[in-house]
């Protein structure tokens, strides 16, 4: 059995797994991130990968070699992080200071979104002449394309959802990036702002919802309203064939894809509405990268 490691890096954890070439978590681990420096940041995607090790009976050498996925912009060829908004890798050599580090033959680097759709797009079973999209709700939102076996770039910065401009505000007349007012960090804003509490988290939001807390209804509403007008966007410029959310909001809160999907049929035409039947939750949920990143070293795309 082929094996490899996959690494999912964050600006506040780094999960790392050892990853059969059928998807299979045959071990994992995961330390905290220290962004603090490019150097101690580095020393923690090493100390993850170690750890790997120090808890089982593989070794390193039995690997194909490694993936990783790192949020941002980079440069796939030449294996260098460029850009990003929470590490201080300005064009750092990830690929090859790990390949010295590990003394591996082969690495796979890529933004951490498409090595998490690659993940679902395997998961999925989806045919490679589909258009297939991961959509990522989290911390940001963003996604990524698979058209016919193929991740669609465009000029390097394809798949930015959170940039697309929607409508917010309760009566939806205020003009905003979608990121900005329904990413995670958005949902707790909105939240504080209008409920006058400093101290709620996602979390906190989503279970006054589900509690059914009267106040904390029109809150979700007008998020998982922005998410539909997001998607239509997609449905509108792409017409995908299938569409699989993830992120730890939408992970957690899988009910809400009944939700959003009601919210999605009242823009679509009777000709894009067979999206509404293949939509669905991330089954992986949080090691869709650590599995994408590892699976692209056995087959890049």
């Amino acid at each position: 059995m082929k094996k490899a490691i996959g690494i999912d890096i964050g600006g506040t954890k780094i999960a790392a797994g050892i990853i059969s070439e059928t998807g299979e978590i045959l071990n994992r681990a995961e330390v905290k991130s220290d962004p603090s420096d490019r150097e101690k940041m580095f020393k923690k995607v090493i100390d993850a990968v170690e750890r790997l090790f120090t808890e089982s009976s593989m070794s390193i050498h039995e690997m194909e070699g490694l993936g990783v996925g790192i949020p941002g912009k980079v440069d796939r060829e030449k294996g260098m992080a460029i850009f990003q908004n929470n590490l201080p890798w300005a064009l750092f050599p990830i690929k090859e200071r790990l390949l010295d580090q590990f003394g591996l033959k082969r690495a796979v680097i890529d933004n951490d979104v498409y090595m998490a759709a690659f993940a679902e797009w395997k998961a999925a079973g989806a045919n490679s002449n589909e258009t297939f999209v991961y959509v990522t709700i989290s911390t940001g939102i963003s996604c990524a394309i698979i058209n016919q076996g193929t991740f669609y770039r465009g000029a390097g910065f394809g798949g930015e959802l959170g940039l697309i401009p929607v409508l917010s505000g309760a009566k939806g007349t205020k003009w905003n990036r979608l990121e900005t007012a329904a990413a995670g960090p958005a949902i707790e804003k909105l939240a504080r702002r209008k409920l006058q509490e400093e101290s709620l988290s996602s979390k906190d939001i989503f279970e006054h919802y589900k509690s059914g807390a009267f106040e904390y209804q029109s809150i979700i509403g007008e998020v998982t309203n922005l998410w539909a007008q997001g998607l239509y966007s997609i449905s509108c410029l792409l017409d995908p064939h299938r569409v699989v959310l993830g992120g730890s909001v939408i992970a957690n809160n899988p009910s809400l894809l009944n939700i959003i999907k009601e919210k999605l049929e009242t823009f679509q035409i009777s000709e894009q509405k067979h999206l509404l039947g293949n939509m669905t939750i991330s089954t992986i949920r949080q090691d869709n990268g650590v599995i994408g990143a590892a699976l692209r070293v056995f087959e890049e795309i």
